[in-house]
């Protein structure tokens, strides 16, 4: 096994240069309410995670396996899509419409799933002040099939440009509905429970302290990053200058983080990829 080479990508990917940015977090959380909206989807979901009682563990360990993937070794990260296919094929689920039983690793979701995540990442950086061309965009998208086909998809089945990602969403849209569990989900993705270590007491009850009004603003902001369409989805949830506040909220928080030494902002995982890139480099 080769501990030394780039991995799936390398620093003179798009890859690389979109994932630096810590503003992400806002990402990884539009993602998700994105994701709630496809019923079979939420269904797989709901019906197979722990989501609610371990929402920051499961938090965790998808972020663990997006920073395998992006910055681990080829067979890291090979490893890691082995694990997660391997759980994913013992998953089933009920479609809430039809009664029907579905496999969590259907190409279908798996799609679904993939595409709102890169979509949400590329987008995110761009809106917060990344500069990226279009062509460096449609670049990200086309590398980002290489992590598509760790879960199981065939990487020519999945969009590789933005006008792809664009026509994606457009032909999935008649799919998507605002369910009760994307209801619920979408609350709980507002209003997590925040571990206890980062609360502070309260009297009365309530668990309002910095944490929780940092999550809030980080919430709002991912919410109204939201395509126009997902917004009317969950119910007309803002105004019109709801898309530029969002903006404008994370350009604020990509500059706020920009200034955080780091070595706090990087994982592990990120610093031991630049540590072997500086090494092979030198060689």
């Amino acid at each position: 096994m080769d501990t030394e080479d780039l991995g799936l990508f390398g620093p003179g990917s798009v890859t690389w240069k979109v994932h630096e940015e810590p503003v992400l977090i806002v990402a990884g959380l539009r993602s998700l309410y994105l994701q709630a909206l496809h019923p079979r989807a939420m269904a797989g979901v709901a019906q197979n995670s722990n989501y609610r009682t371990d929402a920051w563990g499961r938090l965790v360990r998808t972020a663990t396996y997006v920073a395998t993937t992006i910055y681990g070794t080829t067979a890291e990260a090979e490893a890691a899509g082995r694990r997660l296919r391997t759980r994913h094929a013992r998953m089933r689920a009920t479609d809430p419409f039809t009664g029907g039983e579905f496999r969590v690793d259907d190409p279908e979701l798996l799609r679904w799933v993939h595409v709102t995540e890169v979509e949400s990442f590329v987008s995110t950086a761009r809106r917060a002040g990344l500069a990226l061309t279009d062509d460096e965009v449609d670049g990200y998208y086309t590398e980002q099939r290489r992590s598509a086909a760790l879960v199981g998809l065939d990487p020519y089945d999945v969009p590789g440009t933005a006008a792809e990602v664009a026509d994606y969403y457009r032909d999935v849209r008649p799919q998507l509905r605002m369910t009760r569990e994307a209801a619920e989900t979408a609350l709980f993705l507002t209003a997590p429970p925040i571990p206890w270590k980062l609360s502070l007491p309260a009297r009365v009850g309530l668990n309002l302290g910095p944490p929780r009004w940092a999550y809030f603003g980080i919430a709002a902001t991912a919410l109204g990053m939201l395509p126009p369409w997902a917004l009317r989805l969950y119910g007309g949830l803002g105004l019109p200058t709801t898309a530029l506040s969002a903006d404008l909220s994370a350009r604020a928080l990509r500059l706020a983080l920009a200034a955080v030494p780091r070595r706090y902002r990087e994982g592990p995982l990120q610093q031991a990829a630049k540590e072997r890139a500086a090494r092979l480099t030198a060689a």
